[in-house]
């Protein structure tokens, strides 16, 4: 429905609630708005001329609702004006009564059949609707506990939806179920109601994007579930040959590198081969592939493996990643995601390994150098200085942390995907494209020319919503991720080998989140709209 609004559409619920301790980024944007309500203060308090709004501007929005529901009234007339009867001007023909008393027969015909379907069929039905519909949103409910449920120790700690893409993807598609029916009781409640149409368009928009999201995802995913059925081996080997080559062999091959004169680079050998060893033992470890060097006596402890373990599984785990995608092709990333975090959990540790001894021997260095400076003599000589030690561990900490950035890299490709088939303004876009006036994003005011110079003659036209505006929480979160691994802060902890934490799965799922409330309806609720 085409109408006029004097602000923007919103196509997000506006019942969010921030928390800064999230991510530095939520943090940074909170003291930013401060610092920007602090300047509109004090603008305030240097104004000279206040102009208070004029009659005709205060009663702005009240004809715009005039025009809106005017509008409507026209749109209802236009409906059902073949409902009204054309007037006789003669006397019926025999043929004519004949045909109308046919029409009558049938006219009773139907009047019984739908006495019958809605007095009788219609209730059974409805309540065997509305009790097959608690009783998935009670199972959902209990679903969405499990999901969301804390020790009680740190209530403030992860949840399960917080640590698992696959959790995080099954909590929004039981949201979203659990949703529905309030949207859907809301949308039927205006038909009734005097209010105008208009003001719940935007949960018309919301509902129908949301639906139509999952219905492309479930159409996608089908196209998924089919190419990994028809390619079933040939998936299995590929997933297991690029794990192989890239986090096991490929790390190993460099490690070995390293343990050498990488580059013409003169290391400490002691050093490199003991870090090398310890390095290459873990991945034996994780691989379950023992090397030559191995002692036999740890064998056994590396024949129980993560890599080892899965192997023989992984058959298992494509089929379940077949069976998930005919929930949608969400399923399948997400559960592709697990499996990259589960199977880079080693690269994660070297990094962490490398950057904290990087970190220590650098802070001994400055501190060493803070506290002999300016001595004449050196109350260290006849011993291995740090600074020569410095290089071979620069460059284990370089490898594990280009690493490391690999895996993130390749987890937000996957994020961007998961987010674009959770959140993607699709039903808006197609209202934009399709008939942009019934996206309202403001009113302007165009002065037409006249004949007559005693009267100006003014169109009331609607201005559609921008495409930057519906993609604006995409441009948030852009700038979210851009604060908080491209930042000069980020680049110096890299430097200094300091930790750079992943960003906080809460923060980076927000978008996702956007068009649900932060408070879900109960299961009581429910039972109370819907009977």
């Amino acid at each position: 429905m085409q109408y006029l609004s004097l602000t923007p559409i919103a196509l997000a619920l506006d019942d969010k609630i921030r928390h800064p301790s999230w991510d530095a980024a939520f943090e940074e944007e909170e003291r930013e708005r401060q610092r920007k309500a602090r300047l509109v203060e004090k603008l305030k308090l240097h104004t000279v001329i206040s102009r208070p709004p004029s009659q005709k501007e205060a009663a702005l929005p009240m004809l715009i609702e005039q025009v809106n529901c005017s509008w409507e009234l026209n749109a209802l007339l236009q409906q059902n004006i073949g409902m009204i009867g054309r007037r006789m001007n003669r006397s019926q023909s025999v043929s004519e009564r004949v045909a109308d008393s046919a029409n009558d027969l049938w006219d009773y015909v139907y009047m019984a059949l739908s006495y019958i379907v809605h007095v009788w069929l219609w209730p059974i039905l409805g309540q065997v609707f509305v009790s097959i519909l608690m009783a998935n949103r009670v199972a959902a409910e209990v679903l969405l506990r499990v999901l969301h449920w804390r020790p009680a120790a740190s209530p403030d700690g992860p949840a399960l939806k917080d640590m698992s893409a696959t959790a995080q993807q099954i909590d929004i598609r039981l949201q979203q179920f659990c949703y529905w029916p309030i949207q859907y009781l809301t949308l039927r409640k205006r038909r009734t109601s005097w209010g105008s149409i208009t003001n719940s368009h935007p949960d018309y928009i919301r509902f129908y994007n949301s639906l139509w999201l999952v219905a492309n995802d479930i159409i996608m995913g089908i196209a998924v579930a089919s190419y990994i059925m028809d390619n079933f081996n040939a998936v299995a080997d590929n997933i297991d040959m690029i794990f192989s080559t890239w986090s096991i062999d490929g790390l190993r091959r460099m490690i070995t590198w390293l343990m050498g004169s990488p580059g013409g680079l003169k290391l400490n050998n002691e050093l490199a081969d003991f870090l090398g060893d310890l390095f290459l033992w873990v991945i034996d470890y994780w691989a379950g592939t023992p090397s030559t060097t191995t002692p036999k006596y740890i064998h056994l402890l590396i024949h129980l493996g993560c890599i080892s373990v899965l192997r023989p599984n992984l058959p298992l785990f494509i089929k379940l990643l077949s069976l998930s995608s005919f929930a949608g092709a969400t399923m399948p990333i997400s559960l592709f995601m697990d499996l990259v975090s589960l199977l880079t959990l080693h690269i994660y540790a070297f990094y962490i390994a490398s950057a904290r001894i990087f970190h220590w021997q650098l802070t001994i260095m400055i501190s060493l150098f803070h506290l002999f400076r300016g001595k004449k003599r050196n109350v260290l000589r006849h011993r291995i200085e740090f600074f020569f030690l410095l290089p071979t561990v620069w460059v284990f900490y370089l490898t594990f942390a280009c690493a490391r950035v690999a895996v993130i890299a390749l987890k937000a490709g996957l994020e961007i995907g998961l987010a674009c088939l959770n959140h993607f303004p699709l039903f808006a876009v197609m209202l934009r494209l399709k008939d942009p006036a019934r996206l309202p994003g403001g009113i302007s005011f165009q002065l037409l020319d006249s004949t007559h110079p005693q009267a100006a003659y003014v169109r009331l036209k609607s201005v559609p919503l921008s495409l930057r505006a519906m993609f604006n929480p995409y441009f948030e979160l852009g700038g979210r991720i851009r604060k908080h691994y491209f930042a000069p802060g980020v680049f110096l902890s890299l430097a200094s080998g300091e930790f750079v934490p992943p960003m906080n799965r809460r923060s980076l799922y927000s978008l996702q989140y956007s068009m649900l409330p932060v408070e879900r309806a109960g299961v009581g609720e429910l039972w109370e709209e819907s009977i």
